[in-house]
């Protein structure tokens, strides 16, 4: 499983796990019963704490994205697409309206907002 920590963007490394193994789960690189790394073989990896991780997997499991079995480890769950969709869709609401908050507070317009969406969306790989 790749996921790639980032330091410098503010977000909670449990938070950056999460997102990217929702992610994976979404777009089918994850399939449901899939075993995922223990907590401290991602936590050894990443080289983070056991607990951040460890926290991650909560939020995971809590959220349905993910199934722990005592003495056996976690299992990607199996998943109603449609749910997976709706909490992607529920996270990217909370990142366009807190960008929608910053852009009102910078003095820029909706267009000027749609324009810095198309210019990072044309940066993409």
């Amino acid at each position: 499983m790749d996921i790639i920590i980032s330091n410098s963007g503010g977000q909670p490394i449990y938070e950056q796990i999460c997102r990217q193994v929702k992610g994976a789960i979404a777009t089918g690189k994850l399939k449901p019963g899939e075993p995922l790394p223990s907590i401290r073989s991602l936590a050894r990896d990443l080289r983070i704490s056991v607990i951040t991780t460890k926290r991650a997997y909560e939020e995971l499991e809590r959220d349905g994205f993910i199934q722990t079995v005592a003495g056996k480890g976690s299992f990607v769950a199996q998943q109603d697409l449609e749910l997976a969709r709706e909490s992607g869709l529920r996270e990217m609401e909370e990142h366009l309206t807190a960008a929608l908050e910053l852009a009102r507070q910078n003095g820029l317009d909706l267009e000027e907002l749609v324009n810095i969406l198309r210019v990072l969306n044309e940066e993409e790989p």
